[in-house]
This record gives C-alpha cells, sequence and structure tokens, in this order.
C-alpha cells in the first residue's frame, strides 16, 4: 500500500460498517418455512436469487427489492395459489428487516475516529437511499464522513464518475469494503487502492471466481488492522 499517497478513504457501509447480510439469510429461511407446502428449502432459496436477479435492474439492491422479489417468487412458486395471509407474512418480513437494530461491527467506531482528522473519510455505499440514511442515523456514526453517497451500483463508471464529481484524484483514493465484486476489484481496475476485510456471510451476487481475485489490494482480517496501514 503506498499511504503516503492517500488522501480520501471510502468507506462500504453494509458489512463492513454494521451488520446487514446476516438479516437476509435470516429471513431467507423464514421465506422458504411460509412456502414449505409448495417446494423444497433448497428450490425456493434458488428460485428467490433468480428472481432477485431479474428485479435488480428494475427495484435495485436493497429490502425493498428483496420484499418485491419474494412476493413474486412466492406466487410463482405456488402457481397462483399462495392465500393473502402469506403475503401479509412476507411484507411482514420486510418490514422487520428495515426496522432492525443497527449493529456496528467491532472496532469500526475506533477506526473511524482514527482517522478522520488525517483524511477526507466518506461513505459509499449502495442500496436503498431511505434505508441507507436510516442506518446510518441510527448508527451514530454519520459524524465522521465528510460526504455520503448512496450508489445505484458500484461498477468501475460508478467510481469513475463519482470520483471526478468529488474532484478526487483517483491515486489518491483508498477504498475499504466486504465486497471484492463491489468495493475492492472495481476500485483496483480504475488505478486506486483498496482493502478488503471480509465479513462471515457473503450474498451469492457478490461471490467472484478465483481466477478474478487478483489484483494488487491488502486483506485484512479485522477493520482495527487498516490502521496499521496508514
Amino acid at each position: 500500500m503506498n499511504k503516503e499517497a492517500i488522501k480520501v478513504i471510502g468507506f462500504d457501509a453494509d458489512d463492513t460498517l454494521w451488520v446487514n447480510e446476516t438479516y437476509f439469510r435470516e429471513a431467507e429461511q423464514e421465506f422458504a418455512k411460509l412456502l414449505s407446502n409448495y417446494e423444497t428449502e433448497n428450490k425456493i432459496d434458488q428460485e428467490l436469487f433468480k428472481m432477485e436477479m431479474v428485479n435488480l435492474e428494475i427495484y435495485g439492491y436493497g429490502i425493498k427489492g428483496f420484499m418485491l422479489s419474494m412476493i413474486e417468487s412466492a406466487i410463482d412458486l405456488s402457481n397462483g395459489r399462495v392465500d393473502n395471509a402469506t403475503i401479509s407474512k412476507i411484507l411482514h418480513l420486510g418490514k422487520e428487516m428495515l426496522l432492525k437494530p443497527v449493529e456496528v461491527l467491532d472496532g469500526v467506531e475506533e477506526v473511524l475516529k482514527s482517522l478522520v482528522d488525517k483524511y477526507r473519510i466518506i461513505l459509499l455505499t449502495k442500496g436503498d437511499l431511505l434505508d441507507q440514511e436510516r442506518k446510518l442515523e441510527k448508527s451514530g456514526l454519520s459524524k465522521y464522513f465528510h460526504h455520503i453517497e448512496v450508489l445505484s451500483d458500484k461498477k468501475e463508471e460508478n467510481y469513475k464518475n463519482l470520483l471526478e464529481h468529488l474532484e478526487i484524484n483517483v491515486k489518491e483514493f483508498l477504498m475499504v469494503g466486504n465486497s471484492l465484486k463491489s468495493d475492492v476489484l472495481p476500485i483496483v481496475n480504475i488505478g486506486a487502492q483498496a482493502v478488503h476485510v471480509p465479513f462471515h456471510t457473503t450474498w451469492a451476487h457478490e461471490m467472484v471466481k478465483e481466477e478474478e481475485t487478483n489484483g494488487s489490494y491488502k486483506t485484512a482480517e479485522h477493520i482495527k488492522e487498516i490502521l496499521n496501514w496508514l
């Protein structure tokens, strides 16, 4: 890592700053139980994931799109026989997710507090704007960020456009996040630096093949490790 070049540090939010994916896995398990009369758990999981992928371009990332995908999947898997009570329970599952307390991950605030006076710190996340704003407010971390951006996606072009808009030199930028696909590889590919901080649970859509993981980036087992490199 070329720490002398770094002036701006971007942090991902979900599963980097606070718990997120765990709640989706729990909701998927409850969804499978609700539809157990129609299909096996494995089949339900597969069909829900397929529906989410189809809907990403329409609904984008986040809980609301996930909720709608669950409803559509329930209709398809039951051949239209799913009852109103089950649909109501699916909606309740989604609302429960939106109202979850925000569990800030260990070491996160310590890291932000240590870096905020040395670097320009920005939050770069994707998902539903209202939900991300809610989580940031509940986390108590907003005071550490100079800028907050909720992106529709995290591809190379998204990062290029944002860094240009914020007048950030790509060579002076470091990104920290849990997803190789969204937070690390696109950043490395545009010439910036990145640190991968794995989370114990990864959404299938965010997984990458081993041959795709080549690139110059650091991996930290715990977010506090980055303090040793900066």
